[in-house]
């Protein structure tokens, strides 16, 4: 058996991989996983890793081989790799796109699933799972109708066989995009007009695939702060169609479309609205994802999913694609005929539902590594801190009597954390700094703590915008937010952010906080991600499974303690060990 000790990587029977993070080839090592495994936990000194059926499908969408894969293993293996591993890599990869969907000729309804192993097309229609969504036909040949397509897709990923799917699109309605020259002012065709970064025109070559069926679907996976929105421009110059955007809520409803005015020459007339307040259906639409689960009663059909059917479009742009309704997934699972954009800082989805996004909007087609960016300078580069805060004696007394749900919030909202957002806010004064937790108690504390406003759900829309653009106008330097403030805050100037509290252990969320602070600033200062988390309390461990994620991009997290706050110097004198 050979033996390395110089290679940082070992793999395991179970398809586990373990890295030592300490030698000097532990980085390469794991910018060369990434593409390929799934990181399942990363304390200090050895990450753990999984190689899985999505993972290596999503690898080899992108145009990872099996050969690229068994070479990067090899490479840093610190022992023989297992038989059994290499099998498993080369076996997986070659279950994709051993079906194929294809249109039906002319004279034949629907479509053909198609395997060169006629045995295969066996399997499919006897198995329980998938025998529903497809026909029998002459000479062994199976026929899935247009109703069934999605559906066929999710059943086929379940039982081990992802389908390439290659039947195309409707075309939709036209729509010229043209992107705002940035120095003329004027537009040409084409996603280099507004010149598009490097990276940026190569996530929508991946996706256009010159423009043929097997292109047209995916999910772009880049860092906040990265330009996703402006890849979805791009996508849409490409494209040429009516187009519908999907995102997250009225905050990103109003960044999509000024965006879209800023760098395209599309009109105001052109764009539109469709949110509680406003339905406008134009040749570009932006809603929420709240509007299309609308409905009156749990028994009762949801009100706005008309709107799929409603101006031909030609393609759908999913923002935030980590966050889809479950309901949104079934009307998915209806219009595969329209060209489908995914975009996302993480494809991690804390329900397990990673299978769907791949068979329903497109396997992974482009993605680049967080540290890349920021190494090149298109993202700011960021350091993260864990706070480590002791509770008050009477929080912990009532902490030890409690369940496991009391105790979480308990430790969450623990007071002792306001001194410390204090004396951090006394540290970073001058800069921009965002505040953000989980519960709104703990916020309007904070906020009247700390004399900043407080921007909540239930804030309207003009406080809220009056709120932001005082933020980015330097006229406010510390907001404090809700949730809301997960997703699509343009905030570019904002460099510090202190985490008060999170959703349990979500690894999508400590993400995309992150990434309200990436974007890059004029005078090239870094970014700081603090994070306060009870110290002895069931929150370490949460926090711990919410870091994940961005230690598989390679952010490290520096770990400090803050004084006991028994012995705590007075109110705001406290300072971060």
């Amino acid at each position: 058996m050979a033996y390395r000790p110089d290679q940082p990587l070992i793999v395991q029977s179970d398809r586990s991989l373990l890295l030592e993070t300490g030698g000097p080839a532990a980085e390469a090592c794991r910018d060369a996983l990434a593409p390929f495994c799934e990181l399942l936990k990363s304390p200090e000194h050895v990450h753990t890793y999984r190689i899985t059926p999505i993972s290596v499908w999503n690898a080899a969408s992108s145009g990872l081989t099996a050969a690229d894969m068994v070479a990067t293993l090899e490479r840093f293996s610190r022992f023989d790799l297992p038989k059994n591993v290499l099998k498993d890599v080369v076996e997986l990869h070659g279950r994709f796109g051993r079906l194929r969907l294809e249109r039906a000729p002319a004279g034949e309804i629907g479509m053909r699933l198609e395997a060169d192993d006629a045995l295969l097309l066996e399997e499919v229609a006897s198995n329980p799972l998938t025998k529903a969504f497809v026909q029998r036909g002459p000479e062994g040949r199976l026929t899935v109708y247009e109703e069934h397509r999605g559906e066929i897709k999710q059943a086929l990923v379940r039982i081990g066989w992802p389908v390439e799917d290659r039947a195309g699109y409707v075309d939709g309605g036209p729509l010229v995009v043209a992107l705002r020259d940035r120095t003329a002012g004027d537009g040409a065709e084409g996603d280099r007009a507004f010149g598009l970064r490097d990276y940026q025109h190569e996530a929508v070559r991946a996706f256009w695939r010159d423009g043929s069926a097997l292109g047209g679907n995916g999910v772009i996976v880049l860092p906040c702060g990265a330009g996703k929105t402006v890849v979805g421009m791009g996508v849409m110059a490409r494209v040429g169609r009516k187009t519908l955007v999907l995102t997250t809520n009225q905050t990103a409803v109003t960044q999509w479309r000024r965006e879209l005015l800023e760098k395209t020459l599309l009109g105001e007339d052109q764009i539109g609205e469709y949110t509680g307040a406003t339905k406008e259906v134009r040749a570009v639409t932006i809603a929420t994802y709240q509007i299309l689960t609308h409905r009156k009663s749990k028994t009762e059909p949801f009100t706005h999913f008309d709107l799929f059917q409603r101006n031909d479009w030609g393609l759908v742009i999913y923002d935030e694609v980590h966050t889809l309704p479950a309901p949104v997934f079934r009307v998915t699972a209806a219009i595969q005929a329209t060209r489908r954009l995914g975009l996302t800082a993480t494809l991690l989805r804390e329900d397990g539902r990673e299978d769907d996004v791949f068979s329903l909007i497109g396997p992974k087609r482009y993605d680049v590594p967080w540290k890349v960016l920021e190494r090149r300078g298109f993202i700011a580069e960021a350091a993260c801190t864990e706070v480590r805060v002791p509770m008050p004696k009477p929080t912990r007394e009532r902490y030890v009597l409690a369940d496991r749900r009391g105790k979480f919030r308990l430790a969450s909202e623990n007071p002792a954390k306001l001194d410390v957002l204090t004396s951090l806010l006394r540290r970073h004064a001058g800069e921009r700094v965002l505040v953000i937790g989980q519960y709104l108690d703990q916020l309007h504390r904070a906020s009247r703590r700390i004399g900043a406003p407080l921007v909540e759900g239930s804030t309207p829309a003009d406080e809220r915008r009056r709120l932001y653009d005082d933020f980015r106008s330097g006229v406010l330097p510390v907001l404090v937010v809700s949730k809301v403030g997960n997703f699509a805050v343009d905030l570019p100037e904002a460099s510090v952010l202190v985490q008060l509290s999170g959703t349990f252990g979500s690894r999508q969320e400590e993400a995309q906080r992150l990434g309200r602070v990436l974007r890059p600033k004029a005078d090239g200062r870094g970014a700081r991600f603090y994070t306060l988390v009870s110290r002895e309390t069931s929150e370490e461990g949460f926090a711990q499974h919410r870091q994940l994620f961005l230690t598989e991009q390679g952010y490290a997290y520096d770990i400090v303690g803050a004084p006991a706050s028994d012995d705590a110097p007075p109110e705001g004198e406290i300072e971060v060990a």
